[in-house]
Parts: C-alpha cells; sequence; structure tokens
C-alpha cells in the first residue's frame, strides 16, 4: 500500500452519478492509484485513475491536473494510452479529480524485462530498441503537441497481449512540478531519481529532450538489466546524473554492438543541447541501429549486478524507488531465437511479442546505408553566425585603392540593406509586428552540402495567441517551443501576438534553410503574455558549418 492507504477502500464505489464503477485495485504508486472499473454507460471496462487524499485536498492542483488530462486527452496514437474521461467526485469525504483511460491487458515493460533477465541475463538488443521506438513514437506526438512526459520508465510503459507498447501517465509529473502543493518543498526534486535528467535534477526548466534522456536511461536498462546511474538516497541519484558519465553499454553487455553504445551515450550527454534533437530523430536511429546488427543473446559480464525495474504507476517527490541488487545470473541457459518484428521472440510467451505496429513502418536497412554511426551530437561545434551588418575593412594601400574598396564596401551595406528590407518582408509585413528589427538577412549563396528548406514543419499560430499558462502562479504564461519549426511560420506566430524577435542566421545543414534551432529565453520560460520582451531566434542558412 502507498502512504494513502485508503485507496484500497475504494474498491465497490461509484464515480460520475453511477456511471463508473470501481472494482480490483491494479496498482499504486508515489502519487496516485489506479482501479479497474466498469463504464455502465458503454459496456466496457476501463481503467480509473484517482489522486492520492493529500494531492486532492488542493484546489490548484486539483485544477491544473483537470488541464493536463484535457491536453492529453487530445494525444491519439497507436503508443499512447487513450484518455476517454475525467472529472472530480467525492471519495471517502474528498473531492477527488480522476481520469478514465483505456484499460490495457497487458504488463507494465518492467515485468517484460525482469523476465528476459530471468531468461537471458538482459533483453536482447534488438527487442529493446524497436520497444524503445514505440516508445519515442508516442513521444514524437506529445512533444508535438507540446507536452513533455517529465515521467518515463519502464513503469510508465505497458505491453498489451498483442505486443503492443503503450506510454501512459503523460501530465501527472507536470502537474507535479508546478509547486502548489505542500509536499513541494525547498530542495525537493518530483520524478523518479533513477531516470531524471540532469536539468531536472538542478531544478531548471525542462523541454523534450528531457524526455529523450530519460528514454536513453531506460534503454540503457534494457539492454544491461540495470540501471547507469543507482546510489542509496535519491539526492546522491541526482548527483550523478548531474556529475557522472555512464560507462558503456558493452561493458556490461558484451554481446551489444558499437552503434548501440553510440546511440545511448548521445542519450545520456548533460548537455540538452547534444543530444537528439526529437524524439523522431532518435526514434530513427533506433530503428536503423536494430536493423544494422545481427541479433545476439545478451552477454552479461561476470559480476555486474542486475536491478529490479519495478512498475509503479505514478513518480512522487523524489521516492525512494526499490532498486535491489542481485548477483549476476550465471552462464544463460535459455537460448535466444530471435525471429523478424512481426514474429513472438522464443522462448517467450507468444502473449508478449513485438509485432510491427501500424503507427509506422521500419525502415529498410538501404535507405541508412549512408550513415555508418550514430551522427555527431548537435551543437558540439558551435555554428559559425552570419551577421547581418557588415563592416567593410579600412584600405591599407596607395593611389586609387581606398576608393575602390570604400566604394565596394558601400555596395555591399547597399546589398545587405536591400537584403534585409527583403527579410522583413517576408512572410508578412514584417517579421515583427510588437517593434524591432530582427538581425538576419537572407542567404545569399548555396555552398556545397547545402539543404533546402523544410516548410512542413510549422507552429500553429495559437501557441502565440493562446499559450499555455504557466505553472509559476504568477500570471505568466510559458514561451513556446519554437525550435525545429519553419521561420516563416514562426514570424506569423509572433505577429499574431505582437511579440517582439531578433533573428541570427548560422552555418548548419543539419536541418533545412529557414529552420530555428535555438531559441533565447528557452521554450518554457514563463513569460508576460503581453510583452514577454525580444526573444533571440538561431536559424539555420542550410550551409555546412
Amino acid at each position: 500500500m502507498s502512504q494513502d492507504g485508503a485507496h484500497g477502500r475504494y474498491a465497490g464505489q461509484a464515480l460520475a452519478g453511477g456511471r463508473y464503477q470501481l472494482r480490483d485495485l491494479l496498482g499504486e504508486g508515489g502519487m496516485a492509484s489506479v482501479h479497474l472499473a466498469y463504464d455502465a454507460v458503454l459496456d466496457r471496462q476501463v481503467a480509473i485513475k484517482t489522486l492520492h487524499t493529500e494531492l486532492g485536498r488542493e484546489q490548484a492542483f486539483r485544477e491544473r491536473f483537470r488541464r493536463e488530462a484535457q491536453a492529453v486527452a487530445k494525444l491519439t496514437h497507436t503508443n499512447i494510452v487513450s484518455v476517454f474521461d475525467t472529472g472530480e467526485d467525492d471519495l471517502g469525504g474528498t473531492a477527488m479529480p480522476y481520469i478514465v483511460m483505456e484499460y490495457i491487458e497487458g504488463r507494465p515493460l518492467g515485468s517484460v524485462l525482469d523476465e528476459d533477465v530471468r531468461q537471458y541475463g538482459a533483453m536482447p538488443a534488438d527487442k529493446a530498441l524497436k520497444v524503445t521506438a514505440d516508445v519515442l513514437a508516442a513521444l514524437d506526438i506529445s512533444h508535438e503537441m507540446g507536452l513533455v512526459h517529465r515521467d518515463i520508465k519502464p513503469g510508465n510503459v505497458m505491453v498489451t497481449k498483442r505486443g503492443v507498447v503503450k506510454v501512459m501517465d503523460f501530465g501527472i509529473a507536470r502537474a507535479m512540478q508546478s509547486g502548489v502543493t505542500s509536499m513541494t518543498q525547498t530542495g525537493m526534486v518530483v520524478g523518479t531519481p533513477q531516470y531524471l535528467s540532469p536539468e531536472q535534477a538542478l531544478g531548471r526548466g525542462v523541454d523534450a529532450r528531457s524526455d529523450l534522456y530519460s528514454v536513453g536511461i531506460m534503454l540503457f536498462q534494457l539492454v544491461t538489466g540495470r540501471l547507469p546511474f543507482d546510489a542509496d538516497s535519491p539526492l546522491a541519484i541526482a548527483y550523478a546524473h548531474v556529475q557522472e558519465e555512464p560507462v558503456a553499454p558493452s561493458t556490461i553487455n558484451r554481446s551489444l554492438p558499437p552503434a548501440v553504445d553510440a546511440l545511448v551515450a548521445r542519450a545520456l550527454k548533460k548537455n540538452p543541447n547534444e543530444r537528439f534533437p526529437t524524439a523522431e530523430a532518435m526514434r530513427d536511429e533506433c530503428l536503423r541501429v536494430a536493423a544494422s546488427f545481427q541479433a545476439a543473446a545478451p552477454s552479461i559480464v561476470p559480476g555486474a549486478t542486475q536491478t529490479q525495474s519495478g512498475s509503479g504507476v505514478g513518480s512522487a517527490v523524489f521516492p525512494p524507488v526499490d532498486q535491489t541488487a542481485q548477483p549476476a545470473p550465471g552462464p544463460v541457459q535459455t537460448p535466444y531465437q530471435p525471429g523478424p518484428y512481426g514474429a513472438p521472440q522464443t522462448p517467450a510467451p507468444a502473449a508478449y511479442g513485438y509485432p510491427q505496429q501500424g503507427g509506422y513502418q521500419t525502415p529498410p536497412p538501404a535507405g541508412y546505408a549512408a550513415q555508418a554511426s550514430t551522427p555527431p551530437p548537435y551543437g558540439v561545434t558551435a555554428p559559425t553566425a552570419q551577421t547581418v551588418t557588415r563592416t567593410a575593412g579600412s584600405g591599407g594601400g596607395k593611389s586609387n585603392k581606398p576608393v575602390i574598396i570604400g566604394s565596394i564596401a558601400v555596395s555591399l551595406v547597399a546589398v545587405v540593406g536591400l537584403l534585409v528590407a527583403l527579410t522583413l518582408n517576408s512572410g508578412g509585413n514584417g517579421n515583427n509586428a510588437g517593434g524591432g528589427g530582427a538581425s538576419a538577412s537572407a542567404s545569399t549563396s548555396h555552398k556545397a552540402g547545402y539543404r533546402g528548406p523544410d516548410t512542413t514543419r510549422v507552429i500553429d499560430k495559437t501557441k502565440c495567441t493562446e499559450p499555455t499558462e504557466s505553472y509559476d502562479d504568477t500570471k505568466k504564461v510559458e514561451l513556446p517551443d519554437f525550435r525545429y519549426k519553419d521561420i516563416n511560420s514562426v514570424k506569423s506566430c509572433f505577429q499574431a501576438a505582437s511579440w517582439k524577435y531578433e533573428i541570427t542566421l548560422v552555418n548548419d545543414n543539419t536541418w533545412g534553410d529557414g529552420t530555428v534551432l535555438d531559441e533565447f529565453p528557452a521554450a518554457g520560460t514563463p513569460v508576460d503574455p503581453k510583452d514577454p520582451g525580444t526573444v533571440q531566434l538561431k536559424v539555420s542558412n542550410g550551409n555546412p558549418a
């Protein structure tokens, strides 16, 4: 039982005027309990999550929980647990918010991992990579909607009897991190310590790349049977995330190819700028790596410790997670016979195979022939900025050279001025409806390796006109995430809200010409919705650095 022992007594009670009848307790964690329930209106089984009493008592938290549930309900994807309904009802004399979710007949990923650890010593790498790709497919959708999970771990990933991977518990950790509850105290960090990103551990603002770090931790755990960072206290684990470097997974599981080491290393970079830029990019690399090597049974180094994955149903304020160390198993007795992604793994039960999902198709290996290894981290080499204001050097020669150089300088200034004017007029009546000029000019030439614009990645104007309310109770809003969006759509967003911005062009052909690479202040920073100040945008010109 959790610290709220009353939740076990909710079985038999009803919610929403008798529509939902609570039945068996499916599980509980540091924040919430989940019951199997019957929907009398639609005659189906559902899962209903209710918060623990100490959280449900606070009106501010209940309101944020409700709004977050509404946002999660908009996420529709094969790999995301569907949310059907949300509301608030009286349970045990307390107004209790609840979420009605899709009932998953299956088991947590942590349970699947525990079985693989018993059989093989760790999860086979090909299986782990494809499960991770499914988790990333879910995160790609949530990140596009502006929703960061913040608590990715095996306990928040379900695997159905048909082998479909389902990510759950979106939004609850974020509501906890709002700081509105009395549980959140100075020096406390909300989440599951073993999977926290360094920026989470430091209490800084997080974005989608924080989820990718947690996915990297989870992948490390799947392919090695242990966590990269573990200690006796949550604070010690948090310190390790910030200060220590993880070992290469292949030092624990000798069957892993170098490509897996490179993938995990990139996901676990301390600096978010050096990780994969998006869930989609990391998912593509997982699938490429999975298709690039011959699957083999794990080969765990003798003496390496294994960890029980755990399967809690929610995060908490640095709860001690039971990661009981166990001696490494001896030589693997059960032979691993990898099959295609569409077939169950032998000898694992057929009910828990990992068939190819309809949500995406595994890219053919030939499509990745040019990528011999994980690409270098984004941001390791600082892009070269293209300054808009160009100053002509003073002439040092004699005769009429100063005059010629001066003429050239004047001509260059005139051309640059014209280009700036054209840039200001592109995408609207100026790239700053709120005033303040932008410091960007159009690219005058395309170098070898130039990548053209990708106008499909756009941001909706409502992200600026109706931004997400900040959780700091200061009537501020969160600055939208403009990164990896086409600059013309970003300009339109700014213009709709009459916000100010400045642009600096940088040499970077990782993304297409006109793609926003970075922003300052960072996405998610609380700002005044009427005047967030001048936002600095770094935009790719499509040329190689």
